[in-house]
Order: structure tokens, then sequence, then C-alpha cells
């Protein structure tokens, strides 16, 4: 009597992820992973240890570069699908926003010379109406300009690319901007209190980027569902002084949101990029947690990070 041939089930496709070592890459690759679906980490040095923590956790990694379109296509062979994040480079001069268009240029040219299915790119809430606040045709906001200008013209690359499926996610204000290792809210510590021209009755689209990547995971998971998907993400839509009561509830601690002008906020340590904060006062971060409850995405609540993340 003969054995029947036995059948195994062919590997699945992996997930080209890009910044899986930085903060929106890396919640995405641990949320696909956790999901059982294989990733593939583009790094630029798989010996760092960044690196070697996202092998750790199980991913493939290849190494490449977004600014070579070839290694980027190389990178892409074989992929489902694309996670798709950039960051400009910095220089003397400040960002370089040339750079940034040109990674993510070349990441959507080899993805479609590779043949992937489907693209997920991670924007930021607002690009593409950023033009129709109030002052922005009279030059107010022109510092403004280069970074949501970007990242409008990136989501109209992937909008024109031709993929089969294609998501884009544009979360708020990020939730780590409140870590004291940013030095961004709390340049310095959260002992010395919140140092922002965000005003206290301004209302944010706060966004965790573990919900980032909750996210990208599930748009990656349901292709079908998410396509052509806009998603204006926030965890929690809060403002200044909601924000400020309860860090100082949760931590135990008198924290109000300040009223500083520019100089007043410089001179106790507020970063140059600080000065964004005069641009949330004036542009409303159009997500909403709403939006992602209705995709079925699970949300973190800003009490709980704060207990997680600042005490």
């Amino acid at each position: 009597m003969s054995t029947p041939p036995t059948t195994s089930t062919p590997p699945q496709p992996p997930v080209l992820v890009t910044g899986a070592t930085g903060r929106q890459g890396g919640a995405t690759a641990r949320a696909l992973l956790a999901a059982g679906v294989p990733v593939r980490a583009l790094v630029r040095g798989p010996a760092t240890d960044r690196a070697r923590a996202v092998a750790a956790l199980g991913a493939e990694l290849v190494t490449g570069d977004l600014l070579d379109r070839a290694s980027v296509e190389r990178a892409a062979d074989g992929a489902r699908a694309v996670f798709s994040v950039q960051m400009p480079r910095f220089t003397a001069e400040g960002f370089d926003f040339d750079d940034e268009l040109a990674q993510a240029t070349h990441l959507i040219e080899g993805a479609r010379a590779a043949g992937v299915d489907q693209f997920v790119h991670t924007s930021v809430s607002g690009a593409g109406q950023h033009t129709e606040v109030p002052g922005w045709a009279e030059g107010r906001w022109d510092f403004m300009a280069p970074a949501l200008d970007t990242k409008a013209a990136i989501q109209d690359l992937v909008r024109k690319a031709g993929f089969p499926h294609w998501t884009l996610i544009k979360p708020g204000l990020f939730m780590e901007n409140l870590l004291p290792s940013t030095a961004y809210l709390f340049p310095r510590g959260i002992e010395g209190g919140l140092i922002t021209l965000i005003k206290s009755d301004t209302r944010l689209s706060l966004t965790a980027v573990t919900d980032i990547g909750a996210a990208a995971a599930a748009a990656l998971t349901d292709p079908g569902r998410f396509h052509e998907v806009e998603l204006e993400l926030a965890s929690e839509y809060r403002s200044m002084a909601e924000i400020a009561e309860t860090l100082g509830r949760v931590l135990g601690r008198s924290i109000t949101a300040p009223d500083l002008t520019l100089e007043q906020a410089l001179a106790a340590g507020m970063p140059a990029m600080g000065a964004s904060g005069t641009w949330l006062n004036a542009a409303s971060q159009p997500g909403r947690p709403e939006y992602a409850q209705a995709l079925g995405i699970p949300l973190t609540r800003f009490e709980d990070w704060t207990r997680d993340n600042l005490l």
C-alpha cells in the first residue's frame, strides 16, 4: 500500500518594511510579526544594534538604501507588499526634503518594477489640505511649505503609481513627542514642565506610534478592504489643556499648558522645530479616533500611554 504524497503550504511572501529600525516602521514590523506575517526589513547596516534587534524579532534583513533604486528593487523582489516611510536627511542647512522625495520615488518605482501588489504609505495629518489654512496664500506659513508640500507630492505619487492596492495613513501629533528624550515638548524634562507654543485650547489629533503599526498591519493583512483608504489617524482628540491635565493627574504633579511667546519658549529650551506649534494652532488636525475605530483598528488611550511611558 503506497503512502499518499505529503503536501506543504507554500511560504507566505513577505512584506517589505522600510524604517524598521525606527518608530513607525518598527511598530509596523512588530505588529505584522505578531500577526504571523513574514517581514523583510530594508536596512542600510545589518550589523547595527537596531537592525539586529529587528532580526531577533523574526524579521529577515535585506541590505539596501532608499537613495539607491536598484537596491530597493532587489529588496522588493518577491515581496507581496511594501510599508513605506521616509525621513528627510538633516544637513547643515536643515532638512533636505528633496532627499525625502527621492527616497519615496525610488521606493515606489522599485516596488512597481518588482511587481509588488500592495503599497501602504505613512504620511502626516492634513497633508494635501494644508494650502487651505488661512494665511497660506499670503505666505504666513512658508516655513511649513517644504515639509507639507513634499508629503502631499509623495501621496500623489502613491495614488498614481498603479498599485493594485494602496493605502495612505496620515497620523497626527505623536504621543512620543512627549518623551523627554525627544526634547520637544519637555525639553527640560518632565520636572521643567511643558514648553510649547501650542495654545491651551488647541485640539490635537494625538497618535501613539503603536497605533500606526496597528493600522498599517490591518491594511497589509486586508488589502481589498483598505484599498484607496486615506486614513486620518488619531488615537485621541484632545486639547492641550486636557493633555496637561492628564499628564499631571497620572504623574502626580502640577503640569499646565503654558502661554508663551516665541522668545520665551526658545529661552526656556524649546527646540527651533517647536515653532511649528503656531501652525498647529491655526491648522486643525483632521484625524479623529472614530475613523480608525470604524475600520476595527485598536487604539491607545492617552492616559494608558502616559502611564506606560512616562512613569
